[in-house]
């Protein structure tokens, strides 16, 4: 088995840094990095572009967390969150530079990209866009100005009581007036905080009445409606859930689709080159071929750990064992070896590792079996590697060459497993 692992290694930086069985010099092997690199970076580039082409949960669903979040809320003041999501919607609408409303926001999003913005969310946007209107943005600037006013007021306190503080404490300590070391004496700095609070009191007692505005106006009502119907939260949730679900393999499915082709393409005219004998061009395509297969690796772990599989496991898992999550590492330990195992099985068989076809182009090509470099007539064994060429048939008991599927003396069928 290591021997065999081995050989194939060998075989493959062979194959990677030789050119007509020759080590390839130090220009061709910088030249031959550059262009794997550059290739490497553009097909990582074309896989993110493809990858977000379709649209994600999060596009196809914008209102789902803010909404989500509007539920969820357990604020203790629970009353005021209705108040909170209007002036906080009708205040990034009106603090947008551009005029854009948030429907036309979200079609845009749709024409860039594969899939379409769910209905619900059209629906909010559309009530969103209503509630920019100028009796709201007057009301919106009001409670701000408001809160403003009081957050100056209290920092003004806070200041005016560190002093106040001090102040006292001279005053109890009987230290004299001009020894003191705040300008202001302690019965003023009273005066002005009671003043202060009673400003801030007058101040929070006018902005229910501006929040109120906005509230009671019929865009406003409709608005919290809608946030309100747990039956169409319920059908957008469970969207967003199978969009979320989804999104993995769909992105699979789409860096399969820019991969393969590519693929296709590399492993033709690296088979038309080995037919043809036209060396740089085999070694090119060759290393095309590993640049490629390296993202589509990649890519196939990504979707083994994120995708559907890996959260059906994960709910069945968390399902039956509960909070005992770490069992699905178990899963993974199991799993892949077994997929890897099937892997390894179809490329030996299937593919340009397999032996019986890397041996027969030798054969025809008078080259080594193990190392591909050029052999003279009737050569039983490599002078550059040591490798026995033949192997003794189970028939005639003539020596045949190995790797072939039946004797060249009598035909018979050679035993190919090890």
């Amino acid at each position: 088995m290591f021997k065999k692992i081995r050989r194939l290694l060998r075989n493959f930086f062979t194959r990677t840094s030789t050119l007509r069985n020759e080590p390839l010099n130090r220009a061709s092997l910088i030249v031959l990095i550059i262009v794997d690199l550059f290739i490497l970076v553009n097909v990582f580039t074309g896989l993110s572009e493809i990858s977000n082409w379709h649209i994600s949960p999060a596009q196809a669903y914008p209102c789902h967390s803010e909404w989500r979040d509007y539920r969820n809320s357990t604020s203790q003041k629970l009353k005021d969150k209705d108040s909170e999501i209007l002036r906080s919607t009708i205040s990034f609408s009106s603090g947008r530079n551009n005029q854009t409303s948030f429907r036309q926001q979200n079609l845009e999003v749709e024409k860039q990209h594969l899939g379409s913005v769910a209905g619900l969310c059209l629906e909010y946007s559309d009530r969103q866009d209503k509630l920019n209107n100028p009796t709201n943005q007057k009301a919106v600037k009001e409670i701000e100005q408001l809160e403003s006013k009081i957050n100056q007021l209290t920092a003004t306190n806070q200041e005016i009581r560190s002093k106040y503080d001090s102040t006292l404490l001279e005053k109890i300590a009987k230290q004299n007036r001009e020894q003191s070391i705040n300008q202001v004496s302690a019965e003023k700095a009273l005066e002005e905080l009671t003043k202060n609070d009673q400003s801030i009191a007058n101040l929070n007692q006018q902005t229910p009445a501006a929040k109120l505005i906005i509230k009671a106006n019929s865009e406003s009502i409709n608005f919290l409606q809608l946030l309100q119907d747990g039956k169409k939260f319920q059908l957008l949730d469970q969207g967003f859930q199978s969009a979320s679900f989804w999104y993995p393999s769909i992105q699979i499915s789409l860096q399969a689709i820019f991969l393969l082709p590519l693929i296709a393409i590399a492993l033709f005219i690296y088979n038309l080159a080995q037919n043809k004998k036209y060396a740089l061009v085999s070694l090119l395509s060759w290393h095309l071929l590993v640049i490629l297969f390296i993202p589509l690796v990649i890519k196939i772990f990504e979707f083994l750990q994120f995708g559907a599989i890996a959260q059906f496991i994960f709910s069945l898992v968390s399902q039956i064992f509960g909070g005992l999550l770490f069992l699905i590492n178990y899963v993974y330990i199991f799993l892949i070896p077994i997929l890897g195992f099937g892997l390894i099985k179809l490329s030996q068989r299937r593919v340009l590792l397999n032996s019986k076809l890397q041996s027969a182009v030798r054969v025809q090509n008078s080259q080594c079996i193990q190392c591909a470099r050029k052999l003279q007539p009737y050569d039983n064994y490599c002078p550059h590697c040591g490798f026995f060429q033949n192997v003794e048939c189970s028939n005639c008991h003539g020596l045949t060459y190995k790797h072939l599927g039946y004797c060249k003396h009598c035909g018979h069928p050679q035993d190919l497993e090890p």
